[in-house]
């Protein structure tokens, strides 16, 4: 697994959840639910992904991971309670 090309989405549920889409997937392709949870989808940007980049927010291999076995990585909205791990809080 040396890159993954992937589309990146705002999800109008809520700020800061965004749905990483492998780009040989569509919408079409993902879970009823995954699509009615995440409400309306906003295309933000294309990513070339690999385990050399940094993500602000989220653990590149894990988001690779998802992507090559499910065709798609939700990124949650931080909690603002808890620290986090990958800015270094």
């Amino acid at each position: 697994m040396t890159q993954i090309n992937c589309k990146i989405y705002r999800c109008s549920k809520q700020d800061g959840m965004y749905l990483y889409i492998h780009e040989d997937k569509t919408s079409d392709d993902l879970p009823e639910e995954l699509i009615k949870m995440a409400k309306e989808l906003t295309h933000t940007m294309d990513l070339e992904l690999s385990p050399e980049r940094k993500l602000a927010r989220e653990d590149i291999n894990v988001v690779m991971k998802n992507l090559e076995e499910k065709g798609y990585h939700l990124q949650m909205p931080p909690d603002p309670l808890s620290p986090n791990l990958y800015r270094g809080d």
